[in-house]
């Protein structure tokens, strides 16, 4: 959406901001109905730069840190706004945090605000903003948001790092047995094909799969993307999502990681909302959404109909049975002593450990059984070529 840049006045002496509409005169309608004293608008030019991408997790997160600490100081929140919009890196991020400013300058609450940047702001942030707002606790709101959020990407980094190694060992593998079956198999076939003696049937496939990675090298190169990109269009839609959700969380050993990460993400969710004074209805709408797994998020919805029953959280997610016992206890107890919200983070921080210990175990178990897979390809090509040299000997012998 084209972006125009405004000035108007105030009490304090004419400002300048900007404000996001189809056309000129939507911009000059839409200020107008806010009822600001435009001076001069003109549409802003675009800033030219290599690579303008969109505000990142790490930005937002270092946002909210930063942004805590300025209104735990006093700071007005339309100075903060301004202060933050003005000194961040990312010119897009820049760009949603003054018009942000700007909304704010003119009338609309800060999560209202927010709620203009659905794919800056989740729900979860503008809700927990909004009961900041209402019960006039946004600093401590923004502590919680915070922390929730270094939390959560802490997580997710500690996932993606436990697949990097394992990812490098196959490529190098799946590189070696390339190289040989391109470069270094034929060698060997052109020499037994001039000996013209029957070969042993590992030679026979290795050779056969040598011609086929030369005479089809575009099907090999091109097969792994197609098949990424059929799998990235198969979790874009509803059905392919669930489908894969449910296998995944049923796989061996990936499938307990998943879950662990699944219920850590859930009660970290559930407990910084409730504390942050969010319905619990409410809560569990927007945990269900943030999941990031269907079989969680599934779960979740199915006990809201009990929840408005009058019916507690424990059992309703008992009867589910994705939960562990041990979850669904901890909550329990959280409910009868009134500190729901304390027991969620206390079982969020266990998972956490239990992730850890979950990620090093499989990255332990993962590296020996890539060897095992490179040694056993590479060893199985290089006996298939020397059988028949082996045969050959005997015969001259």
């Amino acid at each position: 959406m084209p972006v125009f840049q405004y000035k108007f006045e105030t009490k304090l002496g004419s400002k300048i901001a900007e404000i996001e509409a189809d056309n000129l005169e939507a911009a000059k309608a839409a200020l107008s109905r806010q009822k600001v004293k435009v001076v001069s608008i003109k549409a802003k030019g675009k800033d030219i730069t290599l690579f303008d991408s969109g505000p990142t997790s790490k930005d937002v997160v270092i946002f909210t840190r930063q942004f805590a600490t300025m209104i735990s100081a006093g700071l007005p929140l339309v100075q903060c706004l301004n202060i933050l919009g003005t000194s961040v890196d990312n010119k897009s991020f820049s760009r949603i945090l003054l018009d942000i400013k700007a909304k704010v300058e003119t009338g609309e609450t800060f999560a209202d605000a927010l709620r203009k940047h659905p794919k800056v702001f989740d729900q979860l942030f503008t809700n927990m903003i909004e009961a900041g707002e209402v019960g006039g606790i946004l600093d401590k709101i923004l502590e919680r948001l915070a922390d929730y959020m270094e939390k959560a990407m802490a997580l997710k980094g500690k996932v993606k790092s436990a697949m990097v190694y394992p990812a490098i060992i196959l490529t190098v593998a799946i590189a070696v047995v390339i190289f040989l079956l391109v470069f270094v198999i034929p060698m060997f076939g052109k020499m037994f094909s001039d000996a013209g003696a029957a070969l042993p049937w590992p030679t026979a496939v290795v050779l056969s799969a040598s011609d086929f990675v030369i005479g089809y090298w575009y099907i090999v190169f091109l097969a792994p993307p197609a098949l990424i990109g059929a799998f990235i269009y198969i979790r874009k839609t509803e059905k392919g999502l669930d489908i894969t959700d449910r296998i995944f969380i049923r796989l061996p050993v990936l499938g307990v990681l998943i879950q662990k990460v699944a219920v850590a993400k859930f009660t970290r969710t559930m407990g910084t909302l409730i504390a942050s004074g969010v319905p619990i209805i409410e809560g569990l709408n927007i945990t269900a959404k943030t999941a990031g797994q269907k079989v969680i998020e599934g779960a979740v919805l199915s006990i809201i109909d009990d929840i408005k029953q009058g019916k507690g959280l424990a059992e309703p997610l008992k009867e589910q049975g994705v939960f562990p016992s041990m979850v669904v206890q901890m909550i329990e107890v959280g409910e009868q002593t009134g500190a729901l919200d304390a027991m969620m983070n206390k079982i969020a921080d266990f998972y956490d450990q239990e992730v850890d210990t979950a990620v090093e175990g499989l990255t332990s178990m993962l590296e020996p059984m890539l060897m095992v897979f490179l040694g056993v390809v590479v060893g199985f090509v290089v006996i298939a070529m020397y059988m028949p040299i082996f045969k050959m000997g005997d015969t001259v012998g």
